[in-house]
């Protein structure tokens, strides 16, 4: 992995991974499951997780609220194994194809987004979707 300063062209079509991180140091991961493709997980990255993350092919983030660096499935053992690493166009967003071992929310929920929003009487409300 390569930080450059690349240009528009370079960035956008060229074959150098070099990774555009916000003024926080971060960059966003959403992680799909590799077979189905529902959305798992939208998380940050620092260059560090990244670097684990690409090195052990296990996902690893950066919590931004403990600030701190966090292998998904240290404690749980529910982790997430990496198939596949897509970058977005001008390299500041990831979707990693990934095979969960467990749940992959922290509530026990197969995925982080398992709730709608629906429309109620009394405006919208939420409605598991998932269990």
């Amino acid at each position: 992995m390569v930080d450059a300063s690349l240009t528009t062209d370079e960035r956008e079509q060229g074959a150098m991974f070099a990774p555009k991180f916000d003024a926080a140091g971060l960059l966003t991961a959403v992680v799909v499951d590799a077979e189905s493709l529902a959305v798992l997980v939208v998380a940050h990255m620092n260059r560090e997780a990244l670097d684990l993350t690409l090195a052990s092919g296990k996902v690893h983030f950066w919590s931004r609220s403990r600030q701190a660096l966090w292998l998904k499935g240290e404690t749980s053992g529910n982790f997430l194994t990496v198939q596949k690493v897509l970058v977005d166009c001008d390299q500041d967003a990831l979707v990693i194809r990934a095979r969960p071992a467990g749940p992959t929310c922290h509530t026990g929920a197969p995925s982080c987004f398992y709730r709608e929003v629906v429309s109620g009487e009394s405006g919208p409300v939420l409605v598991r979707v998932m269990t």
